[in-house]
């Protein structure tokens, strides 16, 4: 008896750790896709391009809501890398250590350059098959316009990350806020920006101009927008 219990122990431990590794791996390749992303978003900011926007679609911006603490934070950044230099010159630190760091800021600069690239190249899509919401590099979810019930604008200052699902709500917001809900007839499979799997039945977003992208969402569906109801009604 001794012995099973041992053998059922060592297999539980066992496959506790491949699926620790099979995480681990997932959150890599995960990143590094972020990376490749936007890297690629630099690119085609530079060529003023975006992706994913196919001929006869309708782009969504949402990028202006955090583009100033963008821009802060690359400032920030490229002005830390100066001061650091400038102090391992003064205290005459090694070559290699300075290049080293030179490397390690020249790549921070780049990380934050790729995600503002990224959330201006890869803006929400609608298209006369799907809406396609995404959150620059890190988040991406095509929701086939056949499961479309219902849009309409709505306010929400209370979003605590940027892609969140919990209990078929799915949120995609930009500096805490959503803007944007819509309504489906049947849940979709949504992927977190680490890779792991949900389901949803409402997506709540962000776009920098709600009203209009809520006419061209419902223009594609067929859909009047909403009446506005008499007050005490």
């Amino acid at each position: 008896m001794d012995g099973v219990e041992t053998g059922t122990g060592t297999g539980v431990e066992g496959g506790a750790q491949e699926g620790g590794r099979a995480g681990a791996l997932r959150v890599l390749r995960r990143l590094a896709l972020f990376d490749l992303r936007g890297m690629q978003s630099l690119w085609l900011l530079a060529r003023r391009r975006r992706h994913g926007v196919p001929p006869g679609a309708t782009a969504v911006p949402y990028e202006r809501e955090e583009r100033g603490t963008l821009l802060v934070l690359l400032f920030v950044v490229v002005v830390e890398g100066i001061a650091t230099e400038l102090l391992l010159r003064g205290v005459g630190a090694p070559e290699w250590l300075r290049g080293l760091l030179l490397v390690l800021d020249v790549y921070g600069v780049l990380a934050v350059a790729a995600i503002g690239a990224a959330r201006v190249t890869r803006p929400h899509v609608v298209s006369g098959t799907d809406l396609r919401i995404r959150s620059g590099a890190f988040f991406d979810l095509r929701v086939p316009l056949a499961l479309v019930s219902a849009v309409r604008t709505e306010l929400n200052f209370n979003e605590e990350k940027a892609v969140s699902v919990a209990d078929g709500r799915c949120a995609v917001s930009a500096g805490s806020r959503t803007n944007l809900v819509v309504e489906l007839a049947a849940p979709v499979t949504v992927t977190r920006p680490l890779g792991r799997p949900a389901e949803a039945d409402r997506v709540h977003f962000f776009a920098d101009d709600p009203v209009t992208a809520a006419a061209a969402l419902r223009a594609r569906l067929g859909q009047a927008a909403p009446t506005a109801r008499p007050a005490g009604r």
